[in-house]
Order: C-alpha cells, then structure tokens, then sequence
C-alpha cells in the first residue's frame, strides 16, 4: 500500500507595515529590489494570515491553493519558485536520510484565510505568503532560519520576507545578482519597543486599481524622481530609522515615517500615467494628523501609506487618549474599536472638512500593536481526510 498518510502543518503570520517603502525591482523575476526598506510586524491578534499545508501521496495533482474557500492559481512563476525552492530543501533531507517520507514528491494541498481585506493595501501578499512558506517549511521539517527563509518568500512577494520575522524588521537590498544578500534582518524585537501602537483607518476594502507589482515597474520605467529616491533619499532615511529605533526615538521615527511615505507617493505621482493610491479621505488623515501634533505641541503619531488609500497611523502607547481624542468622536461608530471603553466625546480635529471626509469615507478602524512573527499552530484548515475544513 506504500505511504498513504496524510501530512499537515500550520502557521499563522503577520502583516508588516513599512515605513521605509520597496518600490522598484532590479531583477523582477527573482523580486530584489531597488532600495533597502523597513517595516513594523503588527500583531496577529488583528491582521494575519492562517495557512495549512498538507501532502500525501493518495493526494491527485497538481498542487491546489483555497484563499477564503476560493481556489487560487498556484502555477504563478512567483509560487512556482516558493514551491520548487521548498520542495529543493525537503528533497536534500530525503537524500541524506533515506528513512524520511519522500513529501518532496507529494503532491501539496494548501488552504489559506486572512481575518482582513484581500488585496486592499493592507500587505495581504506580504503575510500570505508569509504563511505559505512557513507553514511548508514546517511540513517537510526544514531546519532553516526565518532569515534563509526570508530569501524564498521574498521570491513570492517582496515585502512578504519581512513578515518571517517580528519587530522592526528590514529587507535589505543586496547586490549580488542571485539575489542571495537580498534578505530580511532583524532590527529590534518587539520585547524592545513593545509601546509602538497602530491605528489603521479602513478607507476601501475593494480590489486596488493598479497593482503594486505593475504600478512599481512603471515608475521604475518612467519616473525622474525615483533614481535620486532609491540612491540617495533612502539610504539615508535607512540610517536615520535603524537608529531611532534601536533608541526608542519616537520624534524621529515619526518624522521620517511621514517624510518616507510622501516621496513615495510622489513618485507614484511622477509615474507616466500617474498612480493615485491615495484620495481625499486618505489626505484627511493627513490633515487630522498634522493638526493633533500641532495641537499637542509635539509629534504623538505619524501616517503613512502604503501602496492603497489606508491610513496606517503609528503611535506610542502613552500617547493613545491623545490620539483616541482626535478620530474616536468622529468614527466612533465604525467597526473596530473593541473593548475600549472612553468617556471622550471631544470634537475631534477642528477642520470641518476633515472630519465630514473621515466620516464618510472610513469604513472601518483596526487597532493593533507591535507583533511576533509567524506562529506554529494546531488548528488545521484541512482535516485529518484531505478534505478542507467546513467542506
């Protein structure tokens, strides 16, 4: 009868939220990107992606994806490469011992849910991917670190390799071109800075119009502004935030976080066409940040954007009434908010218009906070039959 049991391992990982953006490829077909970047780990309390991954050899190929019970592609040249990279590393265990189950040659059953919107600028390709190969690496028993396998996520989704990893976590560029220097690394834990809180404003939860992966090559391709920002402008701000970081330098941080997410969108801007990932409700996030700064008398949080209108605002803990000041009295009715419980019934920002833009446009809010990276766990998304749970 041979090997019919069936295998199953499952993880959990995160979203990361850069503030120091990639954007821009050197080498698309093995995703190493132009510029270094930087980003926070969010807890997975509130954004992750839950993967099971399971192999059996009475399983029929090919290999098969569900993503929210919905069958996904995985004959993409990106999972393709994740797969064939995995399966390379099991097979070397099967060689050295020949006692090991050949799992290298099963075929893969993958089930995958994310508790946040798809493919809304809220990095879901980032923990997606994330998990698929976490979760893989736990299937076939691999000894790898979570930074060598950063270097196979990264080949999936780019800012995926730094969500292997919890904290303050950087990708840096390299510059071999085999990619191998091109990994992410740990800046600081969580345990360091664990005060870093996010207050996410849900602007849309629809499909983006222009896809991260198109929309950076065409700025690659058209762009004036983005060569002097990938040689220059980043390095620089690389520095500038490791170091706050490891000091705890909130005023820093913030100010380099709003700076980076500006000349980002800038070049979105200077793309031909140009790319509008922002809108008027993300520019009111702007304007009730910069307002409730100014009305503190320092910086207490700092946005920034990634390629979608979500408005990702960082702040410390000790800082949290203040914040909650400005946008719970005006959204306080959206989804999101929790267990707090608040007497504040301020006016929020003063602008009028800004607080009708918010109202209006904000769906949804996510609290959250500086998280671990990915998680081992024993609720399996595929039952101990092959068969997806639920089904």
């Amino acid at each position: 009868m041979g090997d019919q049991k069936i295998y199953r391992a499952s993880t959990t990982a995160p979203v990361n939220i850069a503030v120091i953006k990639y954007w821009g490829k050197r080498d698309p077909s093995l995703n190493l990107p132009t510029n270094s970047s930087l980003s926070v780990t969010l807890s997975q309390s509130d954004l992750r992606t839950h993967t099971t991954a399971s192999c059996s050899s009475t399983f029929e190929g090919p290999d098969s994806l569900l993503l929210n019970n919905a069958p996904q592609s995985l004959s993409t040249p990106r999972s393709l490469a994740c797969l064939k990279s995995l399966r390379a590393l099991r097979s070397e265990l099967e060689d050295a011992d020949t006692s090991l189950p050949k799992l290298s040659t099963y075929p893969l059953r993958l089930a995958s849910t994310n508790n946040f919107p798809t493919a809304a600028g809220l990095a879901s390709s980032a923990a997606g991917f994330a998990a698929l190969v976490r979760a893989i690496a736990d299937l076939y028993e691999l000894q790898q670190s979570p930074t060598e396998l950063s270097l196979i996520a990264r080949q999936g989704s780019g800012s995926a390799c730094r969500s292997l990893l919890g904290g303050y976590v950087a990708w840096d560029h390299g510059s071999r071109e085999d990619g191998l220097d091109s990994r992410a690394r740990l800046v600081a834990p969580k345990s360091h800075w664990p005060d870093m809180k996010a207050l996410i404003l849900v602007v849309s939860a629809a499909k983006k119009g222009v896809s991260s992966t198109a929309g950076m090559q065409t700025t690659v391709q058209t762009s004036s502004l983005f060569q002097t920002r990938a040689k220059e402008v980043v390095p620089k701000r690389m520095a500038e935030m490791e170091k706050a970081i490891k000091a705890r330098d909130f005023e820093t941080f913030a100010k380099v976080t709003m700076r980076e997410s500006n000349s980002f969108h800038a070049t979105c801007l200077d793309t031909d066409p140009p790319i509008f990932y922002l809108n008027d409700v993300s520019r009111a996030a702007i304007k009730a940040v910069e307002e409730m700064n100014e009305k503190v008398g320092r910086t207490i949080a700092a946005y920034t954007f990634d390629a979608g209108p979500n408005a990702v605002i960082y702040y410390q803990e000790p800082d949290e009434d203040a914040v909650l000041k400005t946008f719970l009295p005006i959204l306080r009715q959206k989804e999101g908010w929790g267990r707090i419980e608040t007497k504040i019934d301020g006016p929020g920002p003063a602008s009028s218009q800004v607080v009708e833009a918010l109202e209006a446009g904000v769906s949804r809010v996510i609290l959250t906070s500086v998280g671990e990276g990915p998680i081992s766990v024993q609720e399996h998304l595929i039952d101990d039959k092959g068969k997806p749970v639920g089904t």
